[in-house]
């Protein structure tokens, strides 16, 4: 990022590992229940796979639904209510997938999975219900990933900048602070405190520059982006809030600007060689 380069391929990775982790564990689960008929006296991969003793979040993955989801819909994420409407969720997927193929008669998908030299193949009904658990599997995980991304950089980001200029560390903290109105009504965790000043870090994108009211919201004094849209930076400018963006030539080096503006003692350029760079974050992490 203090090179103006993307940092989601990093992320995409982590994703694509851990869903091949996933699928793997889950498929050989699959192989197991279904090569043990004898063990369930109605749907295998109900009586196994969507189990009132399991996990709340991997009956509900497996059913192909999402706990977020059900959060939304139903307020809670009580176990009772998850199991209740996982089961009916995967009732009402294995209806269409019947209704699918007596629609589409000539059309067959069968799923093989091969282990230990043992071949376990799964019906049309069971492959389409795999594939979807599947998919609800790795958008929980790329979600779960995207959200902590952001939460995980801002504070090593702050600290690397701010030692990169060589602001005293008696004048930012690190501890997570949380802000509240005079009433009292709400609080709100902030990312980060620059000598008593609020900073916001957004790893926003091109989609959503609307982030940046966050900055307006919250009583921000610095914003830092990966990427800011010509209005934000205007409307930033205009509401006296500091800004970086980081996915520009050199952006980051707008933090020594933000720093005078701010009259925050520093002394040095921002300038850094790989292993200076190494040197901080061997510090920090």
């Amino acid at each position: 990022m203090l090179k103006g380069e993307d940092y989601r391929i990093h992320i995409v990775n982590l994703i694509q590992a851990g869903f091949l982790q996933t699928a793997l564990e889950f498929l050989e689960q699959v192989a197991r229940a279904k090569s043990n008929p004898e063990k369930y006296t109605t749907d295998w991969y109900q009586s196994a796979l969507i189990h009132p003793e399991l996990d709340k979040n991997y009956i509900a993955t497996n059913s192909g639904i999402n706990m977020k989801t059900i959060k939304n819909m139903y307020l809670t994420e009580k176990k009772d209510v998850v199991f209740n409407v996982s089961q009916k969720s995967y009732d009402a997927f294995v209806d269409a997938t019947t209704d699918l193929q007596n629609d589409q008669p000539d059309l067959d998908i069968t799923i093989t999975i091969k282990r230990a030299g043992v071949c376990t193949d799964l019906t049309f009904s069971e492959s389409l219900v795999v594939l979807n658990s599947l998919a609800v599997k790795r958008a929980a995980l790329a979600g779960g990933y995207w959200s902590t991304a952001g939460k995980r950089v801002e504070k090593p980001l702050m600290r690397t900048l701010c030692h990169l200029y060589g602001v005293p560390e008696s004048r930012y903290e690190l501890a997570s602070q949380r802000i509240a109105n005079s009433d009292n009504i709400f609080d709100r965790e902030i990312d980060f405190l620059l000598d008593g000043h609020k900073c916001e870090v957004k790893l926003m994108g091109m989609g959503n520059p609307e982030s940046a009211d966050v900055a307006q919201a919250r009583a921000t004094k610095v914003f830092i982006a990966a990427k800011l849209s010509e209005a934000n930076k205007a409307q930033l400018t205009h509401d006296g809030v500091e800004w970086l963006e980081l996915r520009s030539d050199n952006g980051y080096k707008r933090f020594g600007h933000v720093l005078s503006v701010l009259q925050i003692p520093y002394c040095k350029d921002g300038s850094y060689t790989d292993e200076s760079l190494e040197a901080i974050f061997a510090k920090i992490f």
